[in-house]
């Protein structure tokens, strides 16, 4: 059996001296990510074979990856992301027009000016729900003690009754409130941490979480558009230092993106609504805000649906909900968090269970709801297309890390189905 060998995250300030980067020989590679003064602006695998690299292979290399990023916000046309794209992980195609952005005077320059202008600021509740992993949230509350600009509040809602550890660790850091929700459920947490927060915005993020000094700031930035009731944000991983976070990162678990920004409108929902509309790629429950009174509007967050309940899913359902009901979602890539991936191969799998019946409940859900057949076409037609061709590439070509997870997601689709018929009425 091989040992797998871990990828280096390197993140490199785009303001400072470009380096040479030489070989890591404890790594496969490097995972760059590239900013300017906070902003993501792009990122590039690196593998080993390609290293060293000196500082002009690089600089090269670095133009190239930030150019759909530096473009989308310079330049009115050219750069826009299509909405129906994959994230940016693969090296990016260069857009048609890259020299009328080399042509621009000064492009980093004008970015930075044009990203650094505030905004009116609406006040900001954080809520984080958790259960039993008192490390990891220690962590999560740190990083938010580090934010540039603090929210109103920060909510730790516990999940988990017959322990302390949360309590604990909440009663160590100033200026948390701690909150017991013996209910089980994260969908049951997310409402319980609604209903006690008091700000105009209500962002979410997870305790396997480290966030972004910036994060609130580019969130409030995200809601200048009043029609905006929702924003998600760009999501990095904090490490890649075992085979099950390689495969989450840069498989099913990959849930940003990128580095353009995008609104998701009545166009977007509209179009693609006879196929299902896939508003999980929207964004992830770890990064995401919402205006306070679109609950008051459109209802909480389904308690069949998120971790300890049918498995995930409650905020794809709930950007859907905001979509259907004619509003805006917003991805703003500025707005960024660290996810800690889990390390284990059996718990990622899992994971992508939970993440199948989640996703097929969700479906269901939305059906009932609005009667949009996209939904039941997905179900029944796309997804058993989906799940043969990746069998049948596997037998043609032999099988890779990709189908080591195959059964347990077709295991946890047929489970989604079972789930929603025993839970059909939300209680």
């Amino acid at each position: 059996m091989s040992t797998f060998i871990p990828w280096k995250i390197l993140h490199l300030e785009l303001s400072e001296v470009i380096p040479a980067l030489s070989a890591e020989p404890d790594y496969q590679g490097l995972y760059l990510v590239f900013w300017l003064h906070g902003v993501p602006l792009g990122d590039r695998a690196i593998s080993a074979a390609q290293l060293p690299m000196s500082a002009t292979e690089l600089a090269n290399l670095i133009v190239q990856t930030i150019t759909p990023a530096v473009g989308d916000r310079l330049l009115p046309q050219g750069f826009k992301a299509a909405l129906s794209e994959h994230p940016v992980h693969q090296p990016p195609a260069i857009p048609p027009d890259f020299y009328t952005l080399l042509a621009l005077d000064r492009p980093l320059e004008r970015l930075d000016e044009c990203l650094s202008k505030e905004s009116d600021s609406e006040t900001v509740s954080v809520v984080i729900c958790t259960r039993d992993r008192p490390e990891q949230l220690e962590k999560c509350l740190r990083s938010l003690q580090s934010l540039s600009q603090p929210p109103q509040e920060i909510i730790v809602v516990d999940n988990a009754p017959a322990t302390e550890a949360t309590r604990e660790v909440v009663s160590q850091i100033p200026g948390v409130r701690y909150i017991l929700e013996p209910r089980p459920g994260l969908s049951v947490a997310r409402n319980t941490g609604i209903r006690h927060s008091t700000g105009k915005i209500i962002a979410f993020t997870d305790d396997d979480v480290a966030v972004h000094p910036d994060w609130i700031r580019r969130i409030q930035q995200g809601f200048e558009n009043p029609q905006v009731m929702a924003v998600t944000g760009l999501v990095l991983p904090g490490e890649l230092e075992t085979e099950s976070q390689l495969t989450f990162e840069t498989g099913h678990g990959n849930f940003s993106w990128g580095y353009r920004k995008r609104i998701f409108d009545q166009h977007f929902f509209e179009s693609i609504q006879p196929l299902g509309v896939p508003v999980w790629r929207i964004g992830a429950g770890a990064n995401m805000a919402f205006r306070r009174h679109i609950f008051d509007q459109v209802g909480n967050f389904d308690e069949r649906l998120g971790a300890g309940a049918s498995g995930c899913s409650e905020d794809s359902e709930f950007w859907y909900r905001v979509l259907a009901e004619g509003w805006l979602c917003r991805y703003e890539p500025t707005a960024v968090v660290f996810h800690y991936h889990r390390k284990e191969l059996e718990r990622y799998k899992q994971q992508m269970y939970q993440y199948m019946r989640g996703h097929v409940v969700a479906l269901l859900v939305q059906f009932a709801r609005y009667k949009h057949w996209g939904n039941l076409i997905r179900l029944f037609v796309i997804l058993p297309g989906y799940y043969a061709k990746v069998l049948l590439g596997g037998i043609l070509r032999g099988f890779s890390s990709r189908h080591k997870t195959l059964v347990t997601e077709i295991l946890g689709c047929l489970a989604g189905i079972k789930f929603y018929l025993q839970n059909r009425v939300q209680v």
